[in-house]
């Protein structure tokens, strides 16, 4: 699990700059106000297809490998999409998945 990617969503929600499940999120993708989407590890391929149509050409879409319960914690119920509607916290998500995406690459060395 990505701890950095759940400390920078725990962040988001407590600036209430996190839009949460599907429907929210299509709504703040179809406004303008998502920085970034994220689709969990465990999110339905349908779920996850839809996400990134809806996405494209409107703002960042990333299939994350953090799983639905890893953010329960964080938002309160079972979602399997997040928004962050915030320029520089979405920068900070985007950063931490770049860190794990450069410790997976050392991993396999």
């Amino acid at each position: 699990m990505n701890q950095q990617l759940v400390f920078a969503l725990s962040l988001c929600r407590k600036a209430g700059a996190l839009v949460i499940g599907f429907e929210p999120v299509q709504e703040a993708v179809m406004q303008g106000r998502a920085q970034l989407v994220l689709c969990m590890a465990d999110a339905a391929e349908r779920t996850a297809r839809h996400t990134k149509e809806l996405c494209e050409g409107l703002c960042d879409y990333q299939r994350v490998s953090v799983g639905k319960n890893d953010v329960l914690s964080i938002t309160k119920k079972t979602a399997a999409v997040l928004a962050v509607a915030d320029c520089e916290l979405a920068n900070l998500c985007r950063r931490a998945l770049a860190q794990q995406g450069e410790a997976q690459k050392e991993e396999r060395k």
